[in-house]
């Protein structure tokens, strides 16, 4: 098994990346499905949030779901707030996708899709690294395209670790400034180098 690390900033386009390595037979660990998983109604995850931030109104919908946007404006405008979200959500992601990547099969090759992983120094514990890089102003452009306001989306940026500092770990970029097109041609040129890295037969 290869373990590859995939991350990039907000509206980098890793997700495109991410589903278009799964199509070609890579095994994803997605950690934003997991942190979504980890707080679904009824979890421990769910508990301690709404325990950590009791008296704060409007972080559940109807049904008890986490209002996830909300939490999203509260904790991106205060950064001591977002330190304690971390404090829960990180350790119940990473030991969810401990169990995950020990159940691929021994011949994987294994991607775990982590937004944050300059942010936690774990970018050492992968075989490789694969950055998905694109300006800022395409990245705030994607942003908005996905309904996000600009103060939203440029806090949510400022809360991740720069460009230099993501690129400074790559083993690999995929260039993410063009097209739909362009990425899936650039997707094709890093499967090939994915599977040589593996020594799995093209």
């Amino acid at each position: 098994m290869i373990k590859v690390a995939l991350t990039g900033g907000i509206g980098s386009g890793k997700s495109e990346v991410s589903r278009r390595l799964a199509a070609r037979g890579a095994v994803v660990v997605d950690a934003d499905q997991l942190a979504r998983e980890v707080v679904e109604p009824g979890t421990p995850g769910l508990a301690a949030v709404l325990a950590q931030f009791t008296g704060v109104p409007g972080l559940q919908h109807g049904d008890g779901s986490l209002d996830r946007a909300a939490l999203g404006r509260l904790v991106f405008a205060d950064p001591v707030a977002l330190r304690r979200l971390e404090a829960i959500v990180h350790p119940l992601v990473g030991a969810r996708a401990a169990e995950l990547i020990a159940a691929a099969p021994p011949d994987a090759i294994l991607v775990y899709d982590v937004p944050l992983l300059v942010e936690n120094g774990s970018e050492r514990t992968y075989d490789r690294v694969v950055v998905v890089d694109a300006a800022e102003q395409t990245r705030l452009d994607r942003l908005a395209a996905r309904g996000l306001g600009h103060d939203d989306a440029v806090a949510r940026m400022a809360a991740q670790a720069d460009r230099a500092r993501r690129l400074a770990v790559a083993d690999y970029v995929v260039d993410n400034d063009g097209t739909l097109a362009d990425l899936d041609a650039a997707v094709e040129d890093l499967w090939a180098q994915l599977i040589d890295w593996a020594n799995i037969p093209g």
